[in-house]
C-alpha cells in the first residue's frame, strides 16, 4: 500500500497513493489506522484524492478506522472522494454514519471544531 501521513498536534492525515481501495489495500489500511490509534492520535484525515475505486472490504477499513477513533472521542473524516465511492458509501447507507466532507480543508476545520466541542463539554 502506497500512503503518506502527515501528523500534526491535534490530527493525523492519511492520503492515500493508490487508485483501489479494494482487498488488496483494505487489510495495511486497517493495520495503519490501528498502528496510529496506539501511538495516541485519536483524529484522522483520511484522503481518498486519488482512490477511484472501493469495494465492500475498502468500506470495512474505513468503518474500522471510524469505530477505533470514535472509541476515545476522536474523529475520522474522509476526504475528496470519488463519484464511485460516494455512490458506494450512500448505497450502503453508511453517509449516515461516516464523515464525509468535499476536501482536506474542511476536514482540518472539522477537526479543530470536533476539538473545541470536546473541550467545552469537559470543561461544563
Amino acid at each position: 500500500m502506497k500512503y503518506t501521513i502527515d501528523k500534526q498536534e491535534k490530527y493525523a492525515s492519511l492520503r492515500l497513493h493508490e487508485e483501489k481501495l479494494d482487498s488488496s489495500v483494505a487489510p495495511q489500511l486497517k493495520s495503519e489506522l490501528i498502528t496510529l490509534h496506539a501511538e495516541g492520535i485519536h483524529n484522522v484525515i483520511l484522503d481518498l484524492t486519488e482512490v477511484k475505486y472501493t469495494d465492500s472490504s475498502g468500506l470495512s477499513a474505513l468503518l474500522v478506522g471510524n469505530r477505533i477513533m470514535q472509541e476515545d472521542g476522536g474523529i475520522f473524516i474522509l476526504a475528496s472522494l470519488s463519484e464511485h465511492t460516494m455512490k458506494l458509501i450512500k448505497i450502503s447507507q453508511l453517509d449516515t454514519v461516516l464523515n464525509i466532507l468535499p476536501t482536506v480543508e474542511e476536514a482540518i476545520d472539522a477537526v479543530y471544531m470536533h476539538e473545541i466541542e470536546k473541550d467545552l463539554k469537559q470543561g461544563s
